[in-house]
């Protein structure tokens, strides 16, 4: 698997993550383990967790597997800090009281004295974003954590607070930004790519398939043991099922007709190779799901695919992004 360098640093991963949300519900432990397996056997590094998936039980998952699995030091970990760390006003949000608590707990499930990416989470206007960012140097600073990344920061929120870190000598600088991306989600072109590209931050999409629908299941229904019909995330999967998301699955679908592959995987590598993009994050349910994940890395789409599929879905754009 192709190598790329995250944003503006030292730091590189493989081209491509492996998400693990659905681990520890929709995934036991033995399926995982063949997940993480299969990804670094296919030369996958960068594995994307965070504290709040399934309660803790990703993080713990992970941790074992890391320690009886796969070695540690072959693992780019990465994980975002989002949940509670207790009750009162300092265990919320983007606090500097809460970053910290959430941070040691990820270290605890882990069984790891640092993570590789620390990921930010959402903008808190409840919390100062010095205080914030804060954190985040301590975190570096006292080892625990080796580099640092926000998680679905809009434009200006990330242009502030990579400004901010590079503003002083000794402070972590953002390195990269975790968002929604996808050919049914391209909302983030408008000022979220520009800020990334101007600030040196790297690109990490979440859901690049859409949720799931850019691979084609829901095209004639809703499978039973699909996404959309669990009660968790059916929500989640529903945003987009409309008729717009529809002719964009069209589209992809005929693609891969063409090209002899998936709508997986279509739709995989034209995110994969969006300007500023290092590496998509891709979740599975079990093992087969993952090994098509894999495949899409040999999947080149054409010119002239490429830009009707940029037609089809191309977001809506107005003052001041086009003038």
């Amino acid at each position: 698997m192709e190598q790329r360098v995250l944003g503006r640093s030292g730091l590189v991963v493989s081209r491509l993550a492996l998400g693990t949300m659905t681990w520890g519900r929709d995934t036991d432990e033995d399926d995982a383990a063949a997940q993480l397996s299969a990804f670094r056997d296919a030369g996958g590094t960068l594995l994307d967790t965070a504290d709040v998936y399934c309660e803790g039980a990703s993080e713990r998952i992970v941790g074992r597997l890391l320690r009886d699995v796969v070695p540690r030091s072959e693992i780019t970990l990465a994980t975002n800090a989002f949940g509670r760390a207790g009750a009162g006003a300092m265990g919320r949000g983007a606090s500097r009281g809460h970053l910290l608590a959430t941070l040691d707990a990820s270290l605890s499930r882990l069984h790891t004295d640092h993570i590789d990416l620390w990921q930010l989470p959402g903008y808190d206007p409840d919390v100062p974003l010095e205080e914030t960012l804060a954190a985040a140097d301590h975190a570096v600073s006292s080892g625990r954590v080796r580099y640092v990344g926000v998680a679905n920061y809009c434009g200006w929120q990330l242009a502030a607070a990579a400004t901010w870190q590079r503003s002083w000598p000794g402070r972590a600088p953002i390195v990269a930004s975790q968002v929604e991306y996808s050919l049914v989600e391209r909302g983030v072109e408008r000022e979220v790519v520009p800020a990334c590209a101007h600030a040196g931050v790297g690109l990490l999409p979440w859901s690049p398939l859409g949720r799931g629908v850019l691979t084609g299941k829901y095209r004639y229904g809703t499978p039973s043991d699909s996404r959309a019909a669990s009660p968790q995330l059916a929500e989640f999967v529903g945003r987009h099922l409309d008729e717009a998301g529809s002719r964009i699955v069209e589209a992809v679908a005929t693609a891969a007709d063409g090209l002899g592959t998936s709508p997986l995987a279509v739709a995989l590598a034209w995110v994969r190779d969006r300007p500023g993009v290092v590496a998509p994050i891709v979740g599975a349910r079990t093992a087969a799901q993952l090994v098509a994940s894999l495949a899409a890395e040999q999947v080149v789409l054409p010119v002239e695919i490429r830009e009707a599929l940029d037609d089809v879905s191309a977001p809506p754009l107005g003052y001041p992004e086009r003038r």
